[in-house]
Parts: structure tokens; C-alpha cells; sequence
């Protein structure tokens, strides 16, 4: 990446993506899709750049080339997934070899980490690493490979990035990475705090239209390039062409995504901590949440992802998600849609039952991707949603008082925080 570049801003950078009109034919603003699975050789045993689409294209070229950009880093690489992005990383470790992760993950993560890599001799312990001394003291002679997710998926809670990668570093045998999915290289530089390795689910924030799965990993180690190239090539998990041209359209409004994404999820995670039916609240950028310092100093702001506790248990929450008609219950995040789901039946479902219960992920915890829409409609239909809950809750006292209606009036008329903190009292009281 030249400096040229490197000097600009994240907005520009986003938006040029450091693609030049010059290098296609026509001059076009926006790169041409490169479909073709083969290319014309000048000679039988070398080409031009392009032999064949599984092992490069220019679609894919133009895109690497803008991910490298927007984490100021020396390489990126793009993957059919998340998971194809993460097994490339665990491909570079050997089987009798260890890995220490972070333990709460995405559920697609811990099943590769357990069923797939544990099942050809390469192990994992799972800590928690909101704790670096954890971190510390499971590292072993043969250990490889130290992963973290932070924003973790779905709990919410951070690892320190700087202080894992100085616990790390004292060794040079073990390669350092960070699931940013969550955040993406806008609010969170994991490569700049110490990580080997940035991944992730291009799929999510990065794409944020819900309409390419993909994946990516930045880094800036020369030695690792040829070996997750050879990967991305010959286990054939690279990205097609005409995906890459749907994301290199998508990041051009990152940041201006990223920055509804946060203001609504805040709005959003704001009103549920006030109701009366949730119990708890997840979210980083809440003064709340117990890392909230952390979250200050290690990351620039904060997308919109929010995880709480509704009073009840499966029941109560499976009918609070079929309630929705603003928000879809679906799995994944991150798009222009809001998706909620329940991690512990669907994203998480392969964790044993007795370790989510332990970690918090019970039957009634939310994961809640705040999307696009109206803050406002997205807050009446969580209300509205979790007021009808009420009736299974509480049984046959379908209790729609005149508290809760002063509640919904209160809240639609922005009424001061202390008035709606005493209306949302007298309905706790009424609904104990």
C-alpha cells in the first residue's frame, strides 16, 4: 500500500478502496466483474497474473487490495466465509500442535475448533480471556495459535488486545488472532494493538446487505502471505468474483452505515435497559456494561449489536420473538435489517447445555443485530413485543394496565428520563 494512500482518511479510503479507473480497460468508476474461470498464457508455463479462478482473479485482486487499505495493513486475503477465513488460520498449525481461544465464540468457531481440527490432533483450550492471565497460564510448549473474539458473540464481553498480544509476543512460535467481525477496522484496530491476524465475517458489517457470505483476514507478516495464499488456492475456499464486487460496492458506505448502526443500537440498548420485562442489558457502549472502560480505550465506537435477558424463560422468549413485525427473527447480523435470534437454540445450540448455562447463555437471552430502520419503529415494536410476552409470562392476568399504556405514552412523547424511570417502577410493581 503506498503512502499515497495510506494518508487518507478512513471515509475516502472506503470509497476509493485504492482502486485507480486506469487499470481496467474502459476507465470505469466502479471495477468491471472479472467472471471468467480461465485466462489466455503467452506461454505454456507461465501467465499474466491469472491462471485460474480458484487460485486468483481480478475481482477478488481489487478487493484484497481495498481490505489492505481500510486496516492499514501490508496484505488481506478474502474467503467463500467467516469459517473458511478461520480454518486457514488453523491450517497453518500442525497436528499435535495447541490452540488457546477465547471461550465464548461464535458456535460456528468452537465447531470447527472441536469437532473438525480436534478431530486431526490439533487441540484447544477455551478460557476466559476477559482475563489475560488466563490467557497466560494456558499457554503450553506446543501451543500455536492464540485466538480471541472480542466483541464476543453472544455475550458481548472484551478481551484486552494489547496486554494478550505483550503475553503472546514474549514468544515467537505462536501466531496472535483477532476475530473483529463485530466491529470491522472502523472501530477497532486489532492489528495496530498487537494482533498477528485481523478476521472476519465479511458477511456481517462489512458487507451489510445480507446478500454475500464471505470472509477476509488482514496481517502484515511477509512470511505468512505465500502459505494462506497456497491455502486459499488449494483448499479452494477463496471468494468468487462476482461476491467481491457485491462487497467492494458495500464498503463504499461503511462508514456511513456504521454510524446509524451505533447511534440506533444505542437508542436501542438505552430503552431496553429502562423496561420493566428485561432484566439485563449487554452492550459495551453502555455505561453499564462492566468493560465499558475497556471498550472506551481500545475501540473508537461501537456497532449495534445488543444481547439481554427477557423475565421468563424459552417460552416467554420464543413468543416475544414471534411477536416481531419490524424486526425479523433470523440468524446472522449486521445488515441493513434488524435480526434478533436466541443463541441458545440456534447460533450456540452445539455448546453443551451445562457450559452455556454457565457462561449466561440461557434460554432467555437475545441477540439483537439493531439495523437500518427507524430507531423509533424498532423501539415501539420491541415494546409492543414484549408487552404482549406479558400474557405468558403472568399467565391468564394479561396485564395491559394503565401503567404500561402511560409507559408506551411516555416513551412516544420523550418524556424525561425520571418520569419514565417512575412509570416503568409502577409496572415492574404491578407485573411481581
Amino acid at each position: 500500500m503506498s503512502e499515497e494512500w495510506r494518508k487518507l482518511g478512513f471515509d475516502t479510503k472506503a470509497v476509493k478502496l485504492g482502486y485507480k479507473p486506469e487499470v481496467s480497460n474502459d476507465y470505469s468508476l466502479v471495477p468491471p466483474i472479472g467472471l471468467s474461470t480461465t485466462f489466455e498464457q503467452d506461454d505454456p508455463s507461465s501467465h499474466r497474473g491469472f491462471l485460474y479462478v480458484r487460485q486468483n482473479n481480478p475481482s477478488r485482486q481489487i478487493l484484497e487490495k481495498g481490505f489492505a487499505l481500510l486496516e492499514d495493513a501490508k496484505y488481506g486475503l478474502c474467503f467463500s466465509s467467516g469459517t473458511s477465513a478461520i480454518s486457514a488460520v488453523v491450517q497453518l498449525l500442525n497436528t499435535g500442535e495447541h490452540i488457546v481461544s477465547s471461550e465464548i465464540i461464535f458456535g460456528g468457531t468452537y465447531r470447527y475448533f472441536d469437532r473438525i481440527a480436534g478431530r486431526v490432533g490439533i487441540s484447544t483450550t477455551y478460557v476466559d480471556a476477559t482475563d489475560p492471565k488466563n490467557v497466560e497460564r494456558a499457554l503450553q510448549d506446543n501451543t500455536r495459535l492464540v485466538f480471541l473474539e472480542t466483541p464476543s458473540n453472544p455475550l458481548l464481553s472484551l478481551c484486552d488486545i494489547a496486554k494478550i498480544a505483550e503475553i503472546v509476543h514474549r514468544r515467537k512460535d505462536i501466531l496472535f488472532a483477532v476475530d473483529n467481525t463485530f466491529l470491522t477496522p472502523y472501530f477497532q484496530r486489532p492489528l495496530e494493538l498487537g494482533a498477528d491476524i485481523s478476521v472476519y465475517s465479511v458477511t456481517k458489517y462489512l458487507n451489510g446487505h445480507t446478500d454475500v457470505c464471505m470472509g477476509a483476514m488482514c496481517f502484515n507478516d511477509d512470511s505468512l502471505y505465500p502459505r494462506l495464499r497456497y491455502l486459499q488456492n488449494n483448499a479452494g475456499i477463496g471468494s468468487s468474483p462476482f461476491d467481491c464486487y457485491l462487497v467492494h460496492r458495500s464498503l463504499k458506505t461503511l462508514p456511513v452505515r456504521l454510524r446509524r448502526h451505533m447511534k440506533s443500537g444505542l437508542k436501542v440498548a438505552q430503552f431496553l435497559e429502562s423496561h420493566p420485562l428485561v432484566t439485563k442489558v449487554l452492550c459495551p457502549w453502555l455505561p453499564s456494561h462492566p468493560q465499558h472502560e475497556l471498550a472506551k480505550r481500545q475501540t473508537s465506537g461501537y456497532t449495534s449489536m445488543i444481547s439481554f435477558y427477557v423475565k421468563g424463560g424459552l417460552q416467554e422468549t420464543s413468543a416475544l420473538l414471534k411477536k416481531f413485525r419490524v424486526i425479523n427473527m433470523a440468524g446472522s447480523l449486521g445488515g441493513v435489517e434488524s435480526l434478533a435470534e436466541i443463541p441458545s437454540v440456534l447460533s450456540h445450540a452445539t455448546y453443551p447445555a451445562e457450559e452455556r448455562v454457565r457462561m449466561g447463555i440461557t434460554d432467555n437471552l437475545v441477540r439483537l443485530s439493531v439495523g437500518l430502520e427507524d430507531p423509533d419503529d424498532i423501539i415501539a415494536d420491541l415494546d409492543l413485543s414484549l408487552r404482549s410476552a406479558v400474557s405468558l409470562l403472568y399467565g391468564e392476568r394479561r396485564i395491559y394496565s394503565i401503567t404500561a399504556c402511560f409507559c408506551t405514552v411516555a416513551l412516544r412523547a420523550k418524556a424525561r428520563p425520571i418520569t419514565l424511570k417512575i412509570f416503568m417502577l409502577l409496572f415492574d410493581n404491578a407485573t411481581s
